[in-house]
């Protein structure tokens, strides 16, 4: 048996016996299973840390009922992770993969190197909790890890095929509009009540750049997807990579900007018990400053960096909505369909204090 009594995941997630018979297969270290747990992180997809023959790993999977895109997903991060390697882009580094589903109760999954470090989001250690100056510079390490990511020649590792940058630009305005017109179908749900909705689509429509250099974008890249070291400001590693595509990579940029602007609370004030992050305690820096430091890693045109911003507010905006339309339908817990609604309004206003 490769199973140990002492943790207890279910088989449905993974069976350890046939994980273990696998990673013989692969020329991975042998022996019993240990420290052996799951992690917190992402939203889906599962995450489970153990230590095999002396080394340790990190599972990835998709969630426990699979979804018809789940394994897709899985496959499209794994390819991802195994291309960066090699890069100077700080990302868990890819150990291997089964792309079949047969092996795992239909399931793909993969196997990463854990990061040493820590997501802000759960929480800040003393030493970062207790530094204006330390929680100003892991922004900064974060807006030099995307520029990182935007310098990767794409096509030289191997990723021309992985998406589709011709015509990005052009059409997230129409797509997200189309994907905010499908949350029609969820009974209960009163349709978009969201202020400035029309005033937004029609300024980035209006002020959308002419050009851009397709690269890698990371697409959902917010200070709760990086992982930063215990002893300094410095980002450990870009994590949940489940949503890179090749596209434009300034998108990214929008998307940490207005994460360090605090949009993505939807003005909601912590808890006093809630532990520490970069949002409570802040001290963090203005978008100028943001701008600045991607600026000194990049040769990309920022001139439409608010443009950006506006597209990352716009588009996130619509996504979290879907939440909240699924809510009125008894699809998910109201109140998380109401607190992502209220960051969706959050995300309106801001964007069009942007465009005034």
């Amino acid at each position: 048996m490769s199973e140990p009594d002492n943790f207890n995941i279910p088989r449905a997630l993974v069976d350890f016996d046939v994980l273990g018979g696998w990673m013989d297969g692969q020329g991975l270290p042998t022996g019993v299973f240990e420290s052996v747990r799951m992690l917190a992180g992402g939203t889906q997809n599962i995450l489970i840390r153990f230590e095999r023959g002396g080394r340790r790993y990190v599972l990835r999977r998709g969630p426990p009922h699979l979804r018809p895109a789940s394994n897709d997903v899985i496959r499209r991060e794994s390819r991802v992770l195994a291309a960066l390697a090699g890069t100077e882009v700080r990302h868990p580094g890819f150990i291997a993969g089964c792309q079949d589903e047969t092996v795992m109760g239909g399931a793909v999954f993969f196997l990463m190197e854990p990061v040493e470090g820590f997501n802000q989001a759960a929480g800040l250690p003393a030493l970062h909790a207790g530094s204006g100056a330390i929680r100003h510079a892991m922004v900064l390490e974060a807006a030099d890890a995307i520029a990182e990511l935007g310098r990767v020649n794409y096509k030289a590792i191997g990723l021309e095929d992985f998406g589709r940058p011709d015509g990005f630009l052009d059409r997230q305005v129409s797509r997200w509009n189309r994907e905010l017109e499908t949350y029609s179908k969820f009974p209960g749900y009163p349709g978009p009540d969201i202020p400035g909705l029309a005033e937004v689509a029609t300024w980035l429509d209006d002020h959308r750049p002419a050009s851009f250099e397709p690269g890698i974008m990371h697409g959902d890249y917010h200070l709760g997807n990086v992982m930063f070291a215990h002893d300094s400001a410095r980002l450990a590693a870009i994590v949940d990579w489940e949503m890179c595509t090749i596209g434009d990579p300034l998108l990214d940029l929008g998307w940490l900007l207005i994460s360090a602007a605090g949009l993505l609370g939807g003005g909601a004030v912590a808890s006093p018990a809630a532990p520490p992050t970069l949002y409570s305690l802040g001290g963090l820096p203005n978008r100028e400053e943001i701008v600045q430091r991607y600026a000194a890693g990049s040769n990309r045109d920022l001139s439409a960096a608010t443009w950006y911003e506006v597209l990352a507010c716009f588009k996130l905006g619509i996504i979290l909505e879907g939440t909240h339309a699924r809510a009125c339908a008894g699809l998910a817990p109201r109140e998380i369909g109401d607190r992502l609604h209220a960051t969706t309004l959050s995300l309106f206003a801001g964007a069009q204090g942007l465009i005034t």
